[in-house]
């Protein structure tokens, strides 16, 4: 089926040419390259046949199609042969430039004889001889090939390395690398890394490179020390080829890494990704090194005991390590034989070998903010997050573990989960029989008192549904036990989790309405809560105790959500009951309870210095008469208290003692993960925000382990973000990939806003990182779905703003007009004019940069509409952010006629710009602004309309203001460019 409408004429043909030549390396695009040569056949033209047969071969080459790559190649060769005339000095380039791209093809099939390849290489040197060209190009692949046979490669590198080069030499990135491996072969890892360097910094670069020169120096990186260099060339260099059916041997080489540095799970992960290499790769030396690299990855998780975990591999049947790596080392120890066979060598099966015989480089390396263990991708792992401190020993007697578990919980201890975990095991087993001891009580009982523990984890989890229905079906089956008490408490825990039960009729908890809703049910479950209370005699004290909680913590969290100053009063009230009961029966873990809810109440009410005096005393009791386990939480309370009052630094100690604290008790009992929050947003506070940065993934981890996929992944698009800002950009779309890989985001079973935000925050970094096709394709594509948030057109002006923008940094200006006028569309609805200003602004500056007086008139007009926005903003009494949207708009007018070389006007623009502004003060954040301004009118008025001397007395004006306002860096680019003006008088 036709991929692309058939051109009707030459113009169409080298339209459609162009159009393909953008499209990434794949099936789509080699089909109509294939489609287009036999569209360029019609024209009896020959030029137009030569162009779509070298498009052809691109795609094949870069394609992984080797087989196909010399039978296109042999149809120019022929033309060129017989109509030499037809080939201009670009076209006879690329022609004899693609000899080498034919001799990599049949190096990579073995079924080619050896003779054939030397046949070839000497049809190359033949043709370069007559056409009088360098043989440097000839002698280098004279080299490759003695390195892929395995001969001595000594002379054959001199007789390359020696040579000069010439215009059809590879690019030097490419042979930066070859000298690299060169080097590397002979076992000097520093001697590589050396010649590798200008590669790895990014100096040079091309096609394959330096994603081709990083996959082979991670090792070497390793092994001479260079794990931080390692890592983070690793991140740049998969993206540079992951999914690249021409570039399986790198990503075979990545998987590798991971194998060898401890990141088994992530080496999955990446398998995952490229699963479709298995099938695409038609080329058997390609997919030869791929597979090795796999095999490498699979070998390591078999031998850490994890053959069984699932396996991405060969499509159509299910895999596991084990199986999958029985299969990969089948195939790849034929692939491997018959190049030796053809070869007359053991080369290939050696350096299989090798790979495979290589131990572990490190035991362990933080590759990314998202690090995973074997034990994390294993099907239903358990989301629990490893324990700070073993659980005390459960009794192993049964009768002893049941009273053992009730009393811990009496006490709101720790050490009753354990208890209670391994009671639910026992009961579940087919063979459980309950004890017949007066003392444990009945089966229903103890059922109920797992349903019971099981509703108090989901309302920790904020599953309040859950929690509610669980609540209900432990109450009866306290009733059917004759334990009317526990079914009190019961059902007033159902009662709390019921009313806190989000209201159906509101989606924004603090919408006023939702807010006044949820508040009615607090008071009417706190109201029947009473009334419960009064109904149920003879309760025993810790019961009684616990019911006397419910009641005050429903208060309190309708004083939470109402914020109602009437509210306040009942909450000390029933707090103060709770209290005063706890110290007569010497309930200490209520005694805490009941002050920390005080604590509470007084924060909620805006009494901050209260608060953190009563928490002080309650800290002074949990220190010297317990329960110790209450610290962690009331130290994290206190923590939030002094960020309230501005004292960071006595939050920072705080969170972190209370972090150290929790380590003393089970993990999976004393929840870390808001302490490992809070200390991120401290730490942001204090200027430390790598340090922030590790609390966030943290808490993010911890977050995902017990359960709560969503809040992990915002907290970890929080981390992502912050990666960014930092600077950190590879840190930023290694994590972000990670998760958009994650099942349940590829299944859609997260909240597609969400994921949304985590692609519009790669895309973001794509683009910070350089890599404007990926960006603008990602940008592309959330600008579309985007289209479709009726209830969020914000979000689509800005996304569509940010899009227009990438399409215009890629000079496609008519789609960038079309996704500005989606932005201006949705901006209509709901009003974005700073974005929607800055969008215009910057198309219009990016127009005049790149297409001169010829752009200026579309230039012009995008500030017209520019300038609309600004008028909207005014008349709607918008402030922006910084600088009013006339001043940039001046400062626009100034840098667009500028480019187009429409001085003067440009002039008068810029001294709108600085009259708009005015002059600097002190403490003015705006001088860098200003000196800008300054300066841009100094070159255009001393430059360019070659004014020097009004334009001398314009900047030394401004250098004189702002040193004397002791804005010295400021006025640096303005003496410097003064220095210039008085060197050319």
């Amino acid at each position: 089926m036709p991929t692309a409408p058939h051109p009707q004429n030459t113009d169409e043909l080298y339209q459609a040419l162009q159009e393909n030549d953008r499209r990434p390396y794949g099936r789509t695009r080699t089909v109509t390259a294939e489609e287009l040569v036999d569209a360029a056949e019609q024209f009896a033209e020959p030029v137009p046949l030569v162009h779509a047969l070298l498009e052809l071969q691109e795609a094949y080459t870069y394609g992984s199609e080797p087989r196909k790559s010399p039978v296109v190649f042999a149809r120019l060769l022929t033309l060129f042969d017989e109509q030499p005339d037809v080939f201009d000095e670009r076209l006879r380039h690329m022609l004899f430039w693609r000899f080498k791209w034919v001799a990599n093809a049949l190096r990579a099939l073995p079924e080619i004889p050896l003779a054939s390849l030397r046949q070839w290489q000497q049809e190359m040197r033949d043709r370069y001889e007559k056409a009088g060209l360098g043989l440097q190009p000839y002698y280098g692949q004279a080299y490759q090939l003695a390195v892929h046979v395995g001969e001595d490669t000594a002379l054959a590198h001199e007789l390359w390395a020696s040579r000069t080069r010439t215009p059809l030499s590879d690019c030097e990135a490419c042979e930066t690398c070859e000298r690299a491996l060169y080097h590397l072969t002979a076992g000097d890892d520093e001697r590589a890394l050396r010649a590798w360097e200008p590669v790895l910094a990014g100096k040079e670069s091309c096609q394959e490179e330096p994603a081709r020169s990083v996959s082979y120096a991670l090792l070497p990186l390793l092994r001479t020390g260079r794990t931080d260099r390692a890592r983070e060339l690793h991140l740049a260099g998969y993206r540079g080829c992951r999914r690249n059916p021409s570039m399986a041997q790198e990503v075979g080489r990545h998987l590798e890494f991971c194998a060898l540095t401890g990141n088994e799970a992530r080496g999955l992960e990446l398998l995952a990704e490229n699963r479709g290499l298995f099938d695409e790769v038609d080329s058997p030396l390609d997919l030869l090194g791929f597979l090795t690299g796999v095999e490498v990855l699979l070998q390591r998780v078999e031998l850490l005991g994890h053959g069984e975990l699932p396996a991405p591999g060969y499509a159509g049947r299910t895999w596991t390590v084990t199986g999958l790596r029985a299969e990969v080392r089948s195939r790849a120890d034929d692939l491997a034989a018959r190049f030796d066979t053809r070869n007359g060598t053991t080369a290939h099966t050696d350096r299989r070998r090798a790979r495979l015989d290589r131990a572990p480089l490190l035991e362990s390396l933080e590759l990314t903010l998202r690090p995973r263990s074997l034990d994390d991708v294993a099907p239903a792992a358990p989301a629990t997050e490893p324990a700070a401190r073993t659980a005390a020993a459960v009794p192993d007697s049964l009768p002893e573990l049941i009273l053992r578990a009730r009393t811990l919980d009496e006490q709101g201890h720790p050490d009753a989960h354990a208890c209670w975990a391994r009671l639910r095991t026992l009961v579940a087993a087919r063979d459980y029989t309950h004890p017949d001891d007066p003392a444990v009580g009945p089966l229903v009982r103890l059922r109920a008192d797992l349903l019971a523990e099981e509703a108090n984890r989901a309302g920790e989890k904020d599953e309040f549904a859950d929690a509610a229905a669980l609540h209900e079906e432990a109450a009866a089956l306290y009733d059917d036990a004759g334990a009317p008490d526990h079914v009190a408490l019961a059902r007033a825990c159902a009662l709390l989790a019921t009313a806190e039960l989000p209201a159906e009729d509101t989606e924004d908890a603090e919408d006023t309405d939702g807010a006044q809703t949820k508040a009615a049910a607090l008071t009417a479950a706190h109201t029947s809560m009473v009334r419960l209370h009064e109904e149920t005699p003879g309760l025993t004290p810790y019961l009684e105790a616990r019911l006397l909680r419910l009641r005050a913590t429903a208060l309190a969290l309708r004083l939470q959500t109402s914020r109602s100053d009437e509210h306040i009063a009942p909450v000390f009230a029933e707090v103060e009951l709770l209290h005063a009961f706890a110290a007569r029966h010497d309930l200490a873990g209520q005694i805490s309870g009941a002050l920390l809810l005080r604590v509470s109440a007084h924060a909620i009410s805006g009494d901050l210095p209260t608060a953190v005096t009563e928490i002080d005393a309650l800290l002074d009791r949990l220190r010297t008469q317990g329960p110790a386990w209450h610290l962690p939480r009331t130290l994290g309370l206190r923590g939030r208290l002094q960020l309230g009052l501005q004292d960071t630094q006595a939050a920072h100690a705080d969170l972190t003692e209370g972090l150290r604290r929790a380590a003393d008790w089970p993990a999976d009992t004393v929840d870390t993960t808001r302490l490992h929050g809070d200390l991120a947003e401290v730490c942001m506070h204090l200027g430390r925000p790598e340090e922030a940065l590790r609390y966030l993934t943290r808490s993010a981890e911890l977050e995902l382990r017990r359960g709560n996929r969503t809040d992990a992944f915002c907290a970890y698009g929080n981390a992502a973000q912050l990666s960014l800002d930092l600077g950190r950009v590879e840190d930023c779309i290694a994590l972000l990939d990670s998760l958009l890989a994650d099942p349940e985001s590829a299944a859609g079973e997260l909240d597609d806003r969400l994921l949304a935000q985590l692609r519009l925050t790669r895309a973001r970094a794509l683009h910070a990182g350089e890599d404007l096709k990926a960006a603008t394709a990602e940008f592309v594509d959330l600008a579309a779905e985007s289209a479709g948030w009726d209830d969020d057109p914000g979000s689509h002006a800005m996304i569509a703003a940010e899009t227009a923008v990438l399409l215009g940094e890629s000079g496609e200006f008519g789609r960038a007009r079309e996704a500005a006028d989606q932005a201006r569309a949705a901006h209509a609805r709901a009003p974005r004019y700073e974005q929607l200003s800055n969008c215009l602004r910057e198309l219009a500056r990016l127009q005049a940069q790149q297409q001169g007086p010829d752009g200026l008139a579309d230039a012009l007009a995008l500030l017209t509409d520019a300038g609309r926005i600004a008028d909207e903003a005014r008349t709607a009494g918008y402030e922006s952010g910084g600088r009013s949207l006339d001043t940039a708009l001046a400062y626009e007018y100034g840098r667009v006629n500028a480019y187009a070389g429409e001085y003067e006007d440009a002039l008068a623009a810029l001294d709108k710009a600085l009259a708009l502004l005015g002059e600097p003060g002190p403490e003015d954040d705006r001088a860098g602004e200003w000196a800008e301004c300054v300066r841009l009118a100094g070159a255009v008025e001393g430059l360019y309309l070659e004014r020097p001397a009004p334009a001398l007395t314009r900047l030394d004006a401004a250098v004189s203001r702002l040193t004397a306002l002791g804005h010295t860096e400021e006025a640096e680019s303005l003496a410097s460019l003064a220095a210039r003006l008085r060197d050319e008088e």
